[in-house]
């Protein structure tokens, strides 16, 4: 085994050992440390990356409790955790901080690297549909998976154009299109030119023609992203 590979090894074991559950106060305080360092909370506590999308719906990275408390205090209902629930010691803190302040958690699971299979934008679609408002939407640093929802939002619920709502995928969010998370700008290009064509609206055009392999595989075959 390579000095590169031994060393990620032993990096992504060192982190999992940190990942833990809230059953002791040993793993309490592990799952503080993944938190705050592997999942990168430090950060998070002084950078919220929050936007309007639209009345009452927010965009942001994944708050801390402090955070969370705020929100509530200014009226939000509703959490939307696009991160999934797999139960990952992020995703636990969150859900004890949402029920101990009283906020409405829902879960959706959404891909950043990799074309988000039909099923999980049509969950998404459902919980915008039905969640309570006023709503935060939140991936982890809130660039890409948040920018791709948003953009749903925007063309699904308020009707805009794909020009408009493919913004929510930018820099001025810390998304950069040249990455492997470019795939998801990848996908309202391919919609873009479908609507061009036929007027197919997003949701439609899902359920009837995205097949999220070959998106993939043609990503992958015609992009060659800097990381």
């Amino acid at each position: 085994m390579s000095l590169f590979k031994r060393l990620a090894t032993w990096e992504r074991d060192l982190r999992q050992s940190y990942n833990t559950d809230l059953s002791t106060p040993e793993n309490r305080r592990r799952a503080h440390i993944y938190n705050l360092w592997f999942d990168h909370a430090i950060l998070r506590g002084l950078w919220t990356n929050e936007f309007e999308v639209a009345p009452g719906v927010w965009r942001s990275n994944h708050p801390t409790h402090k955070r969370f408390a705020a929100m509530k205090a200014r009226g939000i209902k509703s959490i939307l955790n696009l991160r999934g629930s797999a139960g990952a010691a992020h995703y636990l803190t969150e859900k004890e901080s949402c029920a101990a302040l009283g906020l409405t958690l829902v879960d959706v699971t959404l891909h950043a690297r990799y074309a988000v299979p039909p099923a999980d934008i049509a969950a998404l679609i459902e919980a915008f549909r039905t969640i309570e408002r006023p709503f935060v939407m939140h991936c982890k640093s809130g660039a890409d998976r948040a920018g791709f929802a948003s953009a749903i939002y925007l063309m699904v619920i308020e009707g805009r154009p794909v020009s408009e709502a493919r913004k929510m995928l930018g820099l001025r969010f810390l998304h950069v299109k040249r990455s492997r998370t470019g795939v998801l700008d990848y996908i309202l290009d391919l919609y873009e030119a479908r609507h061009a064509e036929t007027g197919i609206g997003f949701e439609d055009w899902v359920q009837t023609e995205y097949d999220h392999a070959q998106v993939q595989a043609d990503f992958e075959a015609n992009f060659k992203p800097w990381f």
